[in-house]
């Protein structure tokens, strides 16, 4: 059994097995996709497929959207050569706690682009797309690292200053690819239309703004673009970056998930890593649980997603909940057992909740150090959102997510995971002990060994290289100079948000380093000691 447009002819057959199969005349929402899009996303992984095309899906069932959804990728091509081997369908596992599996088809999706200037039609496709006046929505889940132009050192990549000078015709960068698109919007009678980050990062629409909009002023002042084009960008009453709070735990495909569909019957079910290093699959497995809040400030207008459970309400809410969120009750839990699981050689992240120490260290992150900082948005109650995320999310034994996934990026997920926390404490920040403990593990963790003293995978980071040479110093096991070592690490507030020293955690994070380097368990030793706040252990 394939999994193409022909899928349709075995939808009794998947409808007996436990498959959702759509009713929609899909071809017919191609056609009118074609003709008049309302919404494009940029990047197509798992995350896409699981939630956003999810969303479209659900309008088009309920007679809410004549259109389907239009995906873009700018980074990873090959991820489009896998889609349209599906002709863009894919199958959506939700994996519940309770063991059951909800299987469903996914036909929303009805195009698939290369954002590659080199591909001509393609790219005349896409520029065709943001001339429409139909199109509402252009929205992103490109990762956090999509939005930064800088090198470490602060600097513009080179990618970047080409694109500066060159202009819009020809760009190499992702966000130079979607400035340029927006300035074909801008010719076409400066359209209106709202660019919507979905990734996992503070203020995320800001971000998104403040790096289309540095192309824009460059390209005005090196007169590669018409004048006014800024002004566009800027004025709302055209362009809106809407904030948005997004959460649906998606780990890459997991081969034991794979399994479980080709004895179903479906062929190509393999998983596959790309050039790039990106895990797909024509098959996403996600977790039931769903959130999206999003700032309600749409001037092309939106489609109905409030219908499919988005939340939509103001930018001052929509910052309570991320914060809420991102910076206490779930995305700092996630990189604290990403730091520590990879040190302790856990192959998944559920396993860790089933240790003692891991188990106790996140229940204090979250209810003893982050919820007491954290303001009610209202829409979500905190506590409870917590709970559901220690007690059922998170301790999921049918979520195959892998601290080594969770690891990744995770110098561009400190600022806003725990650094937010840490200057919401002010004076009292001192107090801190397991938020702490969790950034000396990180640093311990990227010496590259772990608790047995074996060499261990490092995650992708865009800063490890600086964070390599700073660390040149440290090892396992031998005598260093912790405070030179780390002291230009702690102190810089691009990673931290603020200088770690003035917040009196420097040296305490200096001692939790050093005892983790004491040894070959030196890390389970140090856990012990202090994650146990009755100090029984």
């Amino acid at each position: 059994m394939q999994l193409t447009d022909k899928v349709w002819e075995n939808a009794e057959k998947l409808e007996k097995m436990g498959y959702y199969v759509p009713k929609f005349d899909r071809k017919a929402v191609a056609e009118q996709t074609k003709q008049e899009p309302e919404w494009i996303h940029f990047g197509a992984g798992n995350i896409f497929r699981a939630f956003p095309a999810m969303l479209m899906q659900k309008l088009i069932e309920n007679g809410k959207s004549k259109t389907g959804i239009i995906v873009a990728e700018g980074y990873d091509y090959e991820i489009i050569d896998a889609y349209r081997k599906h002709d863009g369908l894919s199958v959506l596992a939700t994996l519940k706690a309770d063991g059951n599996v909800d299987k469903t088809i996914t036909a929303s999706i009805v195009e698939s682009l290369k954002a590659d200037p080199k591909c001509a039609e393609e790219f005349e496709r896409l520029k065709e797309i943001f001339r429409a006046k139909s199109l509402k929505l252009v929205s992103f889940t490109i990762t956090e690292k999509g939005y930064c132009l800088t090198k470490a050192d602060g600097s513009y990549t080179d990618a970047v200053k080409q694109d500066f000078m060159n202009g819009p015709e020809s760009p190499i960068s992702y966000i130079g690819i979607v400035t340029s698109l927006c300035y074909e919007r801008f010719l076409a009678g400066k359209l209106p239309l709202a660019l919507v980050s979905m990734d996992n990062c503070s203020h995320n629409g800001s971000k998104l703004k403040d790096a289309v909009s540095a192309y824009a002023k460059k390209w005005e002042e090196n007169h590669v673009c018409e004048e006014g084009f800024l002004a566009y960008i800027k004025d709302e009453n055209t362009i809106t970056f809407p904030w948005t709070m997004i959460d649906k735990i998606t780990p890459r495909p997991d081969d034991s998930v794979g399994r479980m569909l080709a004895d179903d019957g479906w062929e190509g079910f393999d998983g596959i890593q790309t050039g790039k290093h990106t895990y797909i699959a024509p098959f996403v497995n996600a977790e039931e649980t769903e959130y999206l809040v999003v700032e309600d400030a749409f001037p092309n207008g939106r489609p109905e997603l409030e219908d499919a459970g988005v939340i939509f309400t103001d930018r001052k809410t929509v910052d309570q909940t991320e914060k809420m969120k991102v910076g206490t009750c779930l995305n700092p839990l996630h990189t604290s057992l990403a730091v520590f699981g990879c040190l302790l050689s856990y192959d998944k992240i559920y396993q860790e909740m089933q240790d003692e120490e891991l188990k106790e260290l996140v229940n204090r992150v979250g209810y003893e150090e982050g919820l007491p900082v954290v303001i009610n948005p209202g829409i979500l109650d905190p506590k409870a959102f917590l709970e559901e995320v220690l007690t059922k999310r998170i301790p999921n034994p049918f979520m195959p997510d892998t601290p080594v996934r969770i690891a990744t990026d995770t110098s561009q997920k400190i600022p806003v995971r725990f650094g937010e926390t840490i200057k919401a404490y002010g004076e009292d920040a001192g107090k801190l002990t397991c938020i702490p403990l969790v950034i000396a593990g990180w640093l311990r963790y990227l010496l590259g060994i772990n608790d047995d003293l074996e060499a261990m995978e490092i995650s992708p980071d865009p800063l490890y290289p600086y964070l390599k040479e700073s660390l040149k110093d440290a090892a396992v096991g031998k005598g260093m100079k912790v405070h030179d070592i780390l002291y230009p690490l702690l102190t810089n507030e691009k990673i931290f948000v603020t200088d770690l020293y003035k917040t009196g955690l420097g040296a305490k994070i200096e001692g939790f380093f050093t005892e983790m380097t004491a040894g070959k368990g030196a890390v389970r030793s140090t856990l012990k000691k202090y994650v146990h706040a009755d100090g029984t252990k």
